[in-house]
């Protein structure tokens, strides 16, 4: 706008108003069009400004997932007869380092078992892309711009490096390959052999000699340990010992022997000294490995040494105070004794599991999958195997805390009766009166029922009853005074409760006696009834009363009474026949009846 009113002036006073109203709209119409489009220009400058920055950055924030990774080719080394020359580290279009390699190798041997190949032949060829290592008209390899830039050198001197290392591996090839050096092999062969010869010569005699001094050394230069009056370890043991590490010393050394000649021998020829190194790597990298495996578990061996030791030591404590409970030195209200000992090896077991669980991870190998898998099948093995154990440890220990029966009782387990001579968390052993000695499984124990006969015999005594069967002729007080005074003879029978009779049944022709007495004795109860039953026997007779036992019925008339003639008056006589006249018979005939015994 002010530009529109100074022109006027510059260009004079001269044009009329009307004039200067009809100039001024058109250049007024251009500077506001002018004024827009470089306001509109401004406005995308700025823009563009501000835009390009962002766009910037989202172009580095992406360019990091955009950007392609170099992968790292592995080198791969060219050579001549399992030596290595040098090395190929970068692809040539398709071909990878390693493959490279492996042609060039493949080359070079094909080359040098030419017989036609002089290494004269041998020389770099330059071109403008590689630099090709040649023998005549085979290419050996090509030298490219990438392999003098991994190397950092020229692409000329690089082949030429590897050139000369070509020709100094065949040079030292046909070194060894040459006649002189096999017979130089051959040489050092021989002597090697006789040097092998000799020494097993030498250890031939002078190992026997050895043993034969020593065994004539016994009871001279080599004499029984003793401490005091005990012997610890006597001369024909040390002995043996010696002779022993002495066989063992022998093993060692021809075994070193031949180790160390195969390999010497291999290495003396060419075609074979590949193999000697194989052979010392078989042994060495082993022992090596085994040694830094070692060196690098002890931490995990002090480890294990340490959970072993709290182990020890606690199970000694367990034992202790254990052992102190059995001893009744220590009491624990509803804690038997007897419960000490399977209570000691069951806290021992658990000790040993917990400490077995902790030291599992320190163990060597613990966490490969071939220890794993070992685990795995033992536990299988273990868990298929052993249900009838488990089931066996399972009913001991029920058994221990049942109190059913304790070491020295006289039991009856099913059909077997005995003593009861061990006790343990699978078995349980019962040695009968006539001494067999039986196995029963603690699961069969604790599925039959057990008659214990020495659980109560030294509190309440055990009651030995027999039966006997007396006429009804015989007085039944007489009966009881002959029982009681029988058992009161007899043995190991206690005064005190009395014995007592019981009448158990009034049969057909006998009443049924059981006669009942007291022991504390039950481990010889065999023996008591035995005894008791002699002494009923003797009682009965010398009282003149028979026992009708098994079943006897008579006819008197002319049969002899069963008590024993010991106990039979001087004076007796067996009753004679009696004559009766029998009514309704013809004629006042008379018969003669002969009393007959039946036994039943």
């Amino acid at each position: 706008m002010r530009l529109s009113r100074q022109l006027p002036l510059k260009t004079g006073a001269q044009r009329s108003p009307d004039m200067n109203s009809i100039t001024g709209r058109p250049r007024l119409k251009q500077l506001v069009m002018l004024f827009s489009t470089a306001c509109m220009i401004l406005l995308v400058t700025v823009t563009t400004a501000i835009a390009a920055p962002a766009q910037k950055k989202t172009v580095d924030k992406e360019s990091p997932a955009i950007q392609a990774v170099p992968v790292p080719v592995p080198e791969a080394q060219v050579e001549l007869d399992g030596k290595p020359l040098f090395p190929i580290k970068t692809k040539v279009l398709s071909l990878l380092p390693e493959e490279r390699a492996k042609t060039i190798s493949i080359r070079l041997l094909r080359l040098v078992k030419n017989p036609l190949f002089h290494l004269d032949s041998l020389k770099v060829v330059d071109n403008d892309i590689t630099s090709d290592i040649v023998s005549d008209d085979l290419i050996i390899m090509s030298v490219s711009e990438a392999d003098a830039l991994a190397e950092g050198k020229p692409r000329p001197q690089l082949a030429r490096e590897f050139a000369g290392k070509i020709r100094a591996a065949m040079e030292a090839r046909n070194r060894e390959y040459s006649t002189r050096s096999l017979l130089f092999g051959a040489l050092y062969t021989l002597l090697s052999t006789l040097v092998l010869i000799a020494t097993l010569s030498l250890i031939r005699r002078f190992f026997p000699r050895l043993i034969a001094n020593i065994h004539s050394w016994r009871g001279s230069y080599i004499r029984s340990i003793r401490i005091q009056s005990i012997e610890v370890l006597n001369e024909e043991r040390i002995v043996a010992l010696i002779t022993s590490i002495l066989r063992s010393i022998r093993l060692l050394l021809l075994l070193g022997l031949f180790y160390l000649y195969i390999p010497l021998v291999l290495s003396f020829f060419p075609w074979t000294r590949g193999m000697a190194s194989k052979l010392f790597d078989y042994i060495l990298t082993p022992l090596e490995k085994l040694f830094h495996a070692a060196v690098s578990y002890l931490p995990n061996i002090f480890f294990l040494l340490v959970i072993l030791a709290i182990a020890h030591y606690t199970i000694r404590l367990t034992r202790f105070i254990f052992s102190e409970i059995e001893k009744q030195t220590i009491s624990i209200p509803g804690f038997f004794p007897e419960w000490a000992d399977p209570s000691f090896k069951i806290t021992r077991f658990l000790i040993l599991a917990f400490a077995a669980v902790v030291a599992f991870p320190y163990l060597p190998g613990s966490g490969s999958p071939a220890f794993r898998g070992v685990s795995v099948f033992l536990g299988v093995l273990f868990s298929l195997g052993s249900t009838s154990a488990v089931a066996n440890v399972v009913a001991g220990v029920i058994l221990t805390y049942m109190r059913a029966f304790k070491l020295g009782d006289r039991v009856k387990i099913a059909d077997t009766m005995g003593d009861v001579v061990e006790k343990n968390l699978l078995v349980t052993r019962v040695r009968t009166i006539k001494n067999v000695d039986i196995t029963i499984p603690n699961a069969m124990v604790l599925g039959s029922h057990v008659v214990n006969y020495s659980s109560s015999s030294q509190n309440y005594g055990l009651i030995l009853n027999t039966t006997i069967t007396i006429g009804y002729d015989a007085p039944w007080r007489q009966v009881h005074e002959l029982l009681i005074s029988a058992a009161r003879a007899t043995g190991n029978i206690l005064e005190l409760p009395a014995p007592f009779v019981l009448q158990t049944a009034l049969n057909d022709f006998y009443v049924s006696y059981e006669i009942n007495a007291y022991t504390d004795k039950p481990s010889v109860m065999a023996r008591t009834y035995s005894e008791l039953h002699q002494n009923i026997q003797d009682a009965f007779n010398e009282a003149g009363v028979e026992i009708m036992s098994p079943h006897y019925s008579t006819l008197r008339d002319g049969n002899r009474t069963t008590i024993p003639d010991a106990y039979l008056a001087k004076d007796y006589r067996e009753p004679s026949f009696r004559v009766t006249r029998v009514a309704g018979e013809r004629g006042g005939e008379s018969r003669a009846t002969e009393g007959k015994g039946v036994r039943g």
